[in-house]
């Protein structure tokens, strides 16, 4: 087996796939995150061509003439345009495997959401395949993201986790190789975009635009009042915060004329705040569908949280304060997807059971 092993290794590539809404990660076995890139491709109207993918399309978004089209083929976790996904993670695959070219198409391993449908399956597997991969395995990215963040998912033990992406939310309470009960939610990164824009929208009656949302939600975004911790405030008690302010610019909806306005973490607060109870409630159900067991497990091993959300200021304080069990945030949590589907890759027979079910395998899976 080691012989085989060796002999693969040397004629083809071992590539893991964080299929995100918002990012897309590639992991090179034996190097490690080699590609980091937003999930965005730019598109030529007029003759049907990619003028840029990742970053550099990223930059387009609301900046392109009528005929090129900046678009996000992943929504909400799933495939919303094959075409544009394919040569995405084509582009991607390419570029992972410049330095590393090997006579075959690699093996890979692609995380999806959880509870994703046969069609959404069969979509991601065919879009890899067409991007030149010779053999596809899916896994669901909460186990994924758990694997990556060492978690003892073979074992007889209780793991919860949360990982929150740019379009979906996925809650898990893993145990023996299984995901025993779990909850997807699309309330994420992208959701919580879409609430700032519309807050300004209704409140400053300024219009802008996604990526304008996204910076003041990293800038100053949290969920908490600095220095509360998660917990109610005490006025006679607690100092008075230091509130977090940034400057935005947009279009005046009533003058039609540029204007910029400063807004503070207050705003973004009560702009995502029925949002982050949406989340908040949905790991209270998935702890209440749990079997007993392996809440004992939980409560003493705790919640872990993954995923671009985990940085949220303040969530896992929020988690803590009504889950009433340990909340912690996974080492870069970013990465932990694409890091699990290297560990998968490191010993595939081991992790088998793990793997979504693929009925149509290629003949070449056995090589």
């Amino acid at each position: 087996m080691p012989l085989r092993r060796n002999i693969r290794s040397m004629l083809s590539n071992d590539v893991g796939i964080d299929l995100g809404t918002a990012n897309t990660l590639v992991y090179i076995r034996g190097q490690g995150i080699v590609v980091n890139e937003p999930s965005v491709v730019a598109v030529n109207q007029k003759t049907g061509t990619v003028v840029a993918v990742g970053a550099q399309a990223k930059d387009m978004l609301g900046r392109t003439p009528q005929h090129i089209t900046a678009v996000k083929p992943i929504i909400e976790g799933v495939i919303s345009d094959f075409e544009v996904t394919e040569e995405m993670m084509r582009y991607l695959l390419n570029r992972a495997q410049r330095d590393v070219r090997k006579f075959f198409g690699p093996r890979v391993v692609v995380g999806v959401p959880s509870g994703i449908t046969n069609v959404e399956t069969r979509a991601v597997r065919d879009a890899t395949i067409s991007a030149g991969a010779r053999e596809v395995h899916i896994i669901e990215e909460p186990m994924a993201a758990a694997i990556g963040i060492r978690l003892p998912v073979l074992e007889p033990v209780g793991n919860m986790i949360i990982d929150i992406g740019g379009g979906t939310t996925d809650i898990a309470v893993i145990s023996l190789g299984g995901i025993v009960v779990s909850k997807n939610l699309k309330v994420a990164g992208d959701r919580l975009n879409s609430d700032i824009i519309n807050y300004i929208r209704n409140e400053f009656k300024i219009l802008i635009g996604e990526k304008t949302a996204e910076y003041i939600k990293l800038a100053i975004g949290s969920v908490t009042a600095p220095g509360t911790g998660g917990r109610p405030t005490d006025p006679l008690t607690d100092p008075v915060p230091e509130s977090l302010e940034a400057v935005i610019r947009g279009r005046d909806l009533v003058t039609g004329l540029p204007r910029e306005v400063v807004v503070t973490d207050a705003d973004i607060r009560e702009a995502t705040r029925q949002s982050i109870e949406t989340l908040v409630e949905a790991a209270k159900e998935t702890l209440e569908m749990t079997p007993p067991e392996i809440i004992a497990d939980v409560m003493h091993r705790g919640v872990y949280v993954t995923g671009g959300g985990a940085l949220f200021r303040g969530l896992a304080d929020l988690l803590h304060e009504h889950l009433k069990i340990p909340v912690i945030v996974a080492d870069d949590p970013l990465s932990a997807v694409a890091r699990g589907t290297g560990v998968v890759l490191e010993d595939l027979p081991r992790f088998a059971d793990v793997l979504i079910k693929n009925d149509d395998a290629l003949p070449s899976a056995h090589f």
